[in-house]
């Protein structure tokens, strides 16, 4: 019997997987530059609405028949987000380390469970749409990768095709400079790419739509 929340594990499932990273909405611990310029309640409030939003679009998709992982920060709160938030997903705790260790672990399962294109996006841009997500699954039929570029120098969707733990490797996490590490990282490893177009993600009162 599967618990709520937890994956289902039948044998016959659908080649694209999408990911979500998300932290529980708790006061102080998510959006803390926009806290700065807000209060530690609006942020939590504009955390909580951008999360919302991001998990109607993943429960469109799991609806649809595609398979969907939440991937819940920090672990000690997966079984209250489970009960809360996702309640309505599938949910599993991030891995330890810096985020590229979390995001190349979360792939890693995602092959493991026969995944052939996988696309991950986080839970603060408000522009995000359905029509992104169908677009960056559609680029990996031809493109080992795909990204969406963000307005600070980050990106808001990160796709494979194929295995490329590597690519999260060494990357200036919270910098302008992640996405052209990325990109330069990509290139190394010879990883044709497609890009799609620029977002904001919410960061500062600045990016509020």
């Amino acid at each position: 019997m599967r618990r709520r929340g937890e994956p289902s594990r039948l044998p016959s499932t659908p080649p694209d997987t999408l990911l979500v990273f998300a932290r529980y909405p708790e006061a102080g611990k998510v959006k803390t530059r926009l806290a700065r310029d807000l209060g530690v309640r609006r942020a939590l409030a504009v955390y909580r609405s951008l999360l919302r939003r991001t998990l109607d679009l993943a429960i469109a998709r799991d609806t649809a028949g595609q398979r969907v992982r939440i991937r819940v920060a920090p672990a000690r709160r997966l079984e209250s987000f489970r009960s809360g938030p996702g309640r309505r997903l599938p949910c599993l705790a991030q891995s330890g380390g810096d985020l590229g260790n979390r995001l190349r672990r979360a792939f890693e399962h995602a092959w493991r469970e026969g995944s052939r294109r996988i696309v991950v996006i986080g839970s603060d841009c408000p522009g995000l749409t359905a029509r992104h997500l169908d677009r960056a699954f559609r680029e990996l039929r031809a493109a080992d990768a795909v990204l969406g570029p963000a307005r600070d120098g980050g990106y808001y969707l990160l796709g494979l095709s194929r295995p490329a733990g590597r690519v999260f490797d060494r990357i200036p996490w919270s910098t302008d400079r992640v996405l052209a590490t990325t990109l330069a990282r990509m290139r190394r490893l010879r990883l044709t790419h497609r890009l799609l177009g620029t977002l904001r993600d919410v960061d500062t009162a600045a990016d509020l739509p």
